[in-house]
C-alpha cells in the first residue's frame, strides 16, 4: 500500500497482481488503497484487510536508528498502516498480513523488528525469492488455516520481527530461528513474513490463507 519510489512502482500507488488473483480466488472483490482516506472512514467500506509487502518500515517507529540496509521508508505510510492494524483489531475485523504486513502489525502492537536478516531472500528483486520450509506450531490458526505443521513458502525478505508486540504469539519459524508466522490471540489476525501470494496459484496451503479470511470476512 502506499506510494513507491523504489523501481519498479516509482510514483506510483501499485500491488502486484498476485494478491488480486489470490483474493480473487477466495470469492472476494480485492480494492487497493492508498492513504488518501481517513483510516476509519477507509475500513468502514471493506470486511476485511491484507496488509501486504513492500519496503521497510521506519526505524524510528519502533525506536531504533536506521541500519545501512534499511531502505524506501515513509514514516507517514507506516503510520497510516499501523493505524489500519489497531483500528481494524478493534473492530475484530480479520486480517491477513504478509511481509511488510507482519512487521507492521508488530510495530503498531509495539514490537521492534531486526533491520536486516540475511539468506532470506532479496526484496525488490523479480528472482529474489528464496524457497524454505517453515515449520507451524500444531494446533495454531495458521497450522490450522494450512492444514499442515509444516510448509513451503517463497521468502524475499531482509528484515524480521524481533521482540514481539502486545498479544502476539509466534506460531512459525524458519530452520535458523527466524519468525516466519505470528498471530493474534482470540481474534483472526494472522501475519506470516512469507509471500503466500507467491505460489498460492499452485499450493492448495497457501491460497488457503486468503480463503479463511474472506470466509471470516464475511456477515454472518
Amino acid at each position: 500500500m502506499g506510494r513507491a519510489d523504489k523501481w519498479p512502482y516509482s510514483g506510483a500507488s501499485a500491488l502486484p497482481g498476485a494478491y488480486l488473483d489470490a483474493v480473487t480466488r477466495a470469492g472476494a472483490q480485492a480494492v487497493i488503497v492508498d492513504d488518501v482516506l481517513d483510516a476509519s472512514e477507509l475500513l468502514d467500506r471493506v470486511d476485511g484487510l491484507v496488509l501486504t509487502g513492500g519496503p521497510d518500515v521506519d526505524p524510528g517507529c519502533y525506536g531504533q536508528s536506521r541500519h545501512p540496509k534499511t531502505y524506501g521508508t515513509d514514516r507517514h505510510v507506516d503510520g497510516y498502516e499501523c493505524e489500519l492494524a489497531d483500528l481494524a483489531i478493534a473492530r475484530s475485523m480479520p486480517v491477513l498480513a504478509i511481509c511488510r504486513g507482519i512487521q507492521i502489525l508488530n510495530v503498531a502492537r509495539g514490537g521492534t523488528l531486526f533491520q536486516h536478516v540475511p539468506a532470506h531472500g532479496r526484496p525488490g528483486e523479480g528472482e529474489g525469492a528464496r524457497i524454505q520450509d517453515v515449520g507451524l506450531e500444531p494446533k495454531s490458526l495458521v497450522a490450522d488455516v494450512m492444514g499442515a505443521e509444516r510448509v513451503r513458502v517463497s521468502c524475499h525478505h531482509h528484515q524480521a520481527v524481533d521482540r514481539l508486540g502486545d498479544g502476539l504469539a509466534v506460531t512459525g519459524r524458519a530452520a535458523d530461528g527466524i519468525i516466519e508466522a505470528v498471530e493474534l490471540d482470540g481474534a483472526f489476525v494472522l501475519a506470516v513474513q512469507w509471500h503466500p501470494e507467491d505460489t498460492a496459484g499452485d499450493d492448495v496451503a497457501q491460497q488457503r490463507l486468503f480463503d479463511a479470511l474472506v470466509r471470516q470476512a464475511q456477515p454472518a
